[in-house]
């Protein structure tokens, strides 16, 4: 009895579980194909990039100003995306459709640590891809802007590009725990986030004429408007009309703390779902 009460007072909280899991798993992601192959792509993404830079030397970017990074770094939410299939769409479909969530749950740990834990490691090995990219970013800034490589505008950009990585992680996690099979997860997250919120948001502008402050797509646009003149750093989105040919179109700009309050609010809402269905899902 003494032995058995010995072992129980072992084992370790909530919080240390969270942070061993986190790291064995991280250490998984870091020793698989699927990083290697996305840095690959990344690594592609940017020589590409680099190429095109090298040959065309379009005045528009070079000229100076913050075009270049508005241009160049707007690429970061595609990466973002890349990510989250690549570490989260299987995070927790995984578990079921490999059988590995069988060994998992018969441990002493709670549900909620493997979300969070999973949750953790995943989005510490999308931050690895996203510095990625912003090192080749930066590094054709130093080589063409030299000076004016590196302005304030990128730190405040590169922190609402994290916070979108969250937002999108916690959708992809919620798609993970919806479904045992992995491909729904990387389908839904990359159909999504590459087109159906685009679609949406134009949707909603233009048919119903009104702000899209309830598409995520929307508020990640804030990544690439800080680098604009007359930033909107408000709670509230800034409208424009046009008129051309008597055909009158209205555009939004999020403002730079509407943008973080919705993506904040996106990753509340989908990392709770998900988890809530994640602890009532069985392993049968």
């Amino acid at each position: 009895m003494a032995t058995a009460r010995a072992g129980l007072a072992a084992v370790p909280d909530s919080l240390a579980q969270v942070g061993k899991l986190a790291r064995y798993q991280l250490r998984e992601y870091l020793r698989s194909r699927r990083f290697l192959a996305l840095v690959a792509i990344i690594g592609a993404i940017g020589a590409i990039l680099t190429g095109l830079l090298g040959y065309y030397r379009p005045s528009a970017l070079l000229g100076g100003g913050l075009a270049f990074y508005s241009d160049l770094w707007g690429g970061v939410t595609v990466v973002i995306v890349l990510a989250a299939v690549f570490f989260g769409g299987d995070a927790i479909a995984g578990e079921f459709q490999n059988k590995t969530g069988y060994f998992l749950m018969g441990l002493p740990v709670r549900r909620t640590t493997v979300y969070v834990g999973k949750f953790l490691a995943a989005f510490l090995a999308s931050v690895a891809m996203v510095l990625l990219f912003l090192a080749i970013v930066v590094g054709n800034g130093v080589f063409y802007l030299r000076a004016a490589a590196l302005p304030w505008q990128l730190g405040v950009s590169l922190v609402l590009a994290i916070v979108y990585l969250a937002a999108v992680l916690g959708a992809t996690f919620l798609f993970s725990s919806l479904f045992k099979t992995s491909a729904y997860g990387f389908v839904l997250t990359a159909i999504l986030f590459l087109f159906g919120f685009t679609i949406l948001q134009e949707l909603v502008t233009d048919l119903v004429g009104i702000e899209p402050w309830m598409v995520i797509s929307y508020a990640a646009s804030t990544i690439t408007n800080v680098f604009g003149s007359g930033v909107n750093w408000g709670l509230a989105g800034q409208s424009s009309t046009v008129t051309e040919f008597r055909t009158t179109t209205t555009t939004w700009t999020a403002g730079i703390a509407e943008g973080v309050v919705i993506m904040i609010a996106y990753l509340v809402v989908t990392a709770a779902v998900g988890l809530w269905r994640f602890e009532r899902e069985e392993f049968t």
